[in-house]
């Protein structure tokens, strides 16, 4: 009897890991529907002038690679960059749910081959407007993009591999890192107006689009969701120790404020002005 009622009355130890998958589910939900306003800014503002002059509909669009008059294969790569983020945007975060993977497996796969298809065309694409079209920052800045460029197709590979050859976990964790590298894109626009909004800007020279702080995002933009996913995998360990998966949750969730800010930031300051 004195067994049950210390049972009872003591407090259950701190279960970390369940405090890691809270904060990672929290992280992802935020992120989800930072994805899905992006997603509907894309489908209001360029698919409609694209769908009635087609490579003409870049004109006058608030594309650093726009129309470009005499440059067919150029404005191909433009439009195919904007209709494919569609899929890599909305699909992204649609292929992380658990519950289509169990109910809609027949979904799943094909929403995750089209997945892999739009990336990997999206990736070569604006690898070539980097490099011909020089619209955007400096050396650094195009650098980054193609070190962004080169990791989507190399998990891209690596996530076909895997999963022809049915090692589904190690398919599912080159996913997982596919889909951090192929929204870099939209983790620059999160993390430029989140900082721009507390910040006022530090760091950045807006006419050049140069400075410190754009210089590190070049990269940070998908170093680090890299770096906290890998973290992630290793707080799934038995070895992981409570220290490590609570600086883990202590790091995630400032980060996720700030994409939260970075959030409401580009969506009142560039994507709503627009639509």
């Amino acid at each position: 009897m004195n067994d049950a009622v210390l049972n009872q009355t003591l407090p259950r130890p701190f279960d970390t890991l369940r405090a890691v998958n809270l904060t990672v589910k929290t992280w992802f939900y935020v992120a989800a529907i930072g994805h899905a306003i992006f997603l509907a800014y894309i489908l209001a503002v360029f698919y409609p002038p694209i769908a009635q002059s087609g490579l003409h509909g870049l004109q006058g669009l608030h594309l650093p690679t726009g129309f470009r008059e005499g440059d067919t294969l150029g404005n191909l790569a433009s439009v195919s960059h904007v209709l494919l983020a569609v899929i890599v945007i909305g699909g992204g975060p649609l292929q992380l749910v658990s519950a289509v993977r169990r109910h809609a497996p027949a979904f799943h796969r094909w929403l995750g081959r089209s997945y892999l298809l739009a990336a990997v065309v999206s990736s070569v694409g604006g690898l070539y407007m980097t490099w011909t079209r020089h619209t955007v920052g400096n050396l650094v800045t195009q650098i980054g993009i193609t070190v962004d460029g080169i990791l989507i197709l190399a998990f891209a590979f690596l996530a076909v591999r895997n999963a022809m050859a049915k090692r589904i976990t190690e398919h599912r964790r080159w996913a997982l890192r596919l889909f951090m590298v192929a929204s870099a894109v939209w983790f620059f626009r999160v993390a430029l107006m989140g900082w721009a909004m507390i910040t006022d800007g530090w760091g950045i020279h807006w006419e050049s689009f140069t400075g410190p702080f754009l210089y590190a995002l070049g990269f940070g933009n998908y170093l680090l969701p890299l770096a906290m996913l890998e973290w992630y995998f290793y707080c799934q360990k038995r070895k992981a120790g409570q220290g490590i998966q609570i600086a883990f949750v202590s790091t995630l969730l400032p980060l996720t404020v700030f994409m939260g800010i970075g959030i409401f930031a580009a969506t009142m300051g560039l994507w709503l002005p627009r639509v």
